[in-house]
């Protein structure tokens, strides 16, 4: 009888063992080929991703994962199988991507030869997307058409009030290309007919700053209002609220990092954020300081906006804020009173106020100097060589009169 199960736990092992190495087998990367960990059990195998792929889309290996999960840095997805489309089943819930919180996410992937495709959606949000695998990369297209930007904005109402408290009309559309493993994103936005009512930023034409008690006298044409456009937003007066380039170039920096490195915010958002928002670096901040600059624009019209920046702005340490104290923090003057190269010193402190307060960065004042409008291109270029060689120009705390 003991010979009968050390029989039967010997075979059991073998079996076991046979399996875990026949698998390894098949999963081991070739030479060249992209791989990633791969935990089974207990044990740690290195496997190439061509080839988890392949298993996991095969008419038998797919059906083994019916109903299995696993947990990743997005939230635990689970697998299903569509025999009657050959096709591997996705669910992500709840996923998070970039702190933004999706109820679930789902994806099919079908798979022929080294060519996949299948479905994304996210509640009324669906798009079809395209990959073409090789050994060292896989390369996928996503295009999402045109859907009710109130849909989009939908997903995230548990993290954006606005949600339930505006009206947001208009479309919205995307074509995403990603490249893994190397990370490389391309978004491509468009957006139609984005109009936001509801919000209650027509009260902002009369708020004053908390910045100081007099009010500024810049106006679009002082050189201060121009230095801080071409600082922060030199597409400001051509913009609805926001700049479809930047956004684009601010998902793609994101996606890659995938945490919050660049904004991309205009002017408009920036106020949105000064007086609303906050300044939460959380994707879920930037959507609602997108819906409050929308309504912005068409409640308050530019000139007010700028003005409300200039009024608020942060300038440098100690609370230090809005156009006039500053103006008076660092060359003694009413902000209109600004010479040329002290408006562009001053805008290009914007950039990071508490750390360009302790220096003198003469590279990005030049370059907000040349961006300046109003002036030709021979009178820039003159600023920009004065700016390196007087030192009175650059911005210095000046002593307090009583």
């Amino acid at each position: 009888m003991k010979a009968l199960v050390y029989a039967a736990l010997f075979a059991a092992v073998s079996l076991a063992a046979g399996s875990f190495y026949a698998l390894r087998a098949a999963l081991a990367p070739l030479p060249g080929e992209w791989s990633v960990p791969l935990t089974i059990g207990p044990l740690q195998v290195e496997a190439g991703v061509p080839s988890l792929l392949r298993l996991a889309t095969s008419s038998w290996g797919g059906p083994l994962l019916q109903g299995r999960g696993f947990d990743t840095r997005f939230g635990r997805v689970t697998f299903g199988w569509s025999e009657a489309r050959r096709a591997l089943q996705l669910r992500c819930a709840p996923c998070t991507v970039q702190h933004l919180t999706l109820p679930e996410l789902n994806a099919t992937v079908h798979r022929q030869g080294e060519l996949l495709d299948g479905e994304a959606w996210a509640g009324s949000v669906r798009g079809r997307w395209q990959g073409e695998l090789s050994r060292d990369r896989l390369l996928l297209k996503l295009e999402v058409p045109a859907t009710a930007l109130a849909d989009g904005y939908a997903l995230f109402a548990a993290q954006v009030p606005e949600v339930k408290q505006g009206h947001i009309a208009g479309t919205f559309s995307l074509q995403v290309r990603i490249a893994l493993p190397a990370g490389t994103l391309q978004v491509v936005p468009r957006i139609e007919g984005f109009e936001v009512s509801g919000l209650g930023t027509e009260a902002l034409a009369g708020a004053r700053s908390a910045c100081g008690k007099r009010r500024t006298r810049l106006t679009a044409d002082h050189w201060l209002s121009r230095a801080v456009v071409a600082a922060e937003d030199q597409r400001f007066f051509d913009h609805p609220g926001y700049d479809l380039t930047e956004l684009a170039a601010s998902f793609a920096r994101n996606g890659q990092a995938l945490r919050i490195e660049r904004g991309g915010s205009t002017l408009t958002q920036q106020v949105a954020k000064l007086l609303i928002t906050g300044d939460e670096r959380t994707t879920a901040r930037k959507l609602r300081e997108l819906l409050y600059a929308v309504e912005m624009e068409r409640t308050l019209g530019k000139a007010r906006i700028l003005r409300l920046y200039l009024e608020n702005a942060p300038w440098g340490t100690d609370g230090l804020c809005g156009a006039e104290a500053a103006a008076a923090h660092y060359y003694g003057v009413r902000a209109h009173e600004l010479a040329p190269a002290q408006a562009a010193w001053l805008a290009a402190m914007l950039h990071n106020p508490a750390l360009e307060a302790g220096r003198h960065n003469l590279a990005r004042a030049q370059w907000v100097a040349l961006g300046l409008r109003g002036l030709t291109r021979a009178k820039k270029l003159q600023l920009v060589e004065e700016m390196a060689d007087a030192a009175t120009s650059r911005p210095a705390p000046q002593p307090r009169h009583p």
